[in-house]
């Protein structure tokens, strides 16, 4: 198993926007399994991730969180066919207004997490979690 690594003061605030019907059971998952990912993770749960706003994203950061994280539907959507395609145009336009607010576009990331993704979804917070350490606290 690999360790988490940590700058001594620093451990970042990882919010994930999780869909009801496709990410949240692979998140639970991994739960179950008891594989073991960064312990300052939040998820907030959404019928669709094309449903997510730049707002959102904007306000979790005003609020302290230093990554934000959308766990997307992918093609297994099952709300709408063009779903990935909202949601990477989502995530584009959002990076553009970190950009512009000064906050770097890395502290957003996206990928698609199926309901059997347990490995996947670890893996991918824990390399956030390490790229997050990089950049260090938003904050700062």
């Amino acid at each position: 198993m690999s360790e988490i690594k940590e700058s001594k003061n620093f451990t970042p605030k990882i919010l994930v926007f999780s869909t009801d019907k496709i990410s949240d059971p692979g998140i639970d998952l991994a739960g179950l399994l008891r594989i073991h990912y960064p312990p300052n993770v939040y998820a907030i749960c959404l019928p669709c991730s094309s449903s997510v706003k730049s707002r959102w994203i904007l306000r979790a950061f005003e609020k302290g969180f230093d990554g934000v994280f959308i766990a997307a539907d992918g093609t297994d959507c099952p709300y709408s066919p063009s779903c990935p395609q909202r949601t990477g145009e989502l995530v584009a336009r959002t990076q553009e207004l970190l950009k512009e607010k000064g906050i770097d576009p890395a502290r957003l990331k996206m990928a698609a997490i199926c309901s059997v993704c347990a490995e996947s979804f670890s893996n991918h917070m824990k390399n956030f979690h390490e790229a997050l350490v990089g950049l260090g606290s938003i904050k700062a």
